[in-house]
């Protein structure tokens, strides 16, 4: 596996604990106005973690196990609204979240970092992705993390502009 993403993924949790750390407390449960433009699903800062959490090892730990055990398994995709409404996402406590997905990602490390080349290639469907290889799905996680991270420094961004918009 490509030693940069696999050293993305290992990076991630403490990325995301920073990115996080800087959302101001008081913002922490706070949807912008609109959501238009976010480069994430739209969910505020605390929901951000909870939905990572949750895809690691509800998404992604399953898609990987199913494509190494399995015959070119088709893959589902998660539909997060309706689970962060059912498990109350906005009242979930960062610090066990983000000790929650630590725990999960060492999992994902020990996975990913040791796949053999015929691994990697093995296939599968991924529901609105369509077909890939193991490979892709690796590829696939590092950038729903990036795409949370960018997700949290738009929600940054949205923060700081009700600001000014109240100074003003």
């Amino acid at each position: 596996m490509n030693p940069t993403t696999l050293a993305a993924l290992a990076a991630f949790p403490s990325q995301l604990e920073a990115h996080y750390a800087a959302i101001p407390h008081a913002f922490r449960h706070w949807a912008p106005p609109s959501w238009e433009g976010v480069p994430s699903e739209a969910f505020t800062a605390i929901e951000q973690l909870c939905h990572v959490r949750d895809i690691e090892v509800e998404g992604y730990h399953v898609r990987f196990r199913r494509t190494l055990e399995e015959s070119h398994p088709t893959l589902a995709s998660i539909d997060s609204e309706p689970l962060a409404i059912a498990r109350a996402y906005g009242m979930a406590d960062a610090e066990k979240v983000l000790a929650e997905f630590r725990i999960a990602r060492a999992r994902t490390m020990d996975i990913v970092s040791n796949l053999t080349d015929v691994q990697l290639a093995r296939t599968a469907v991924f529901e609105g992705y369509g077909p890939l290889t193991m490979r892709s799905l690796v590829h696939y996680l590092c950038s729903h993390d990036q795409q949370h991270l960018a997700g949290l420094q738009w929600l940054a961004g949205k923060i700081d502009a009700s600001k000014a918009a109240v100074a003003a």
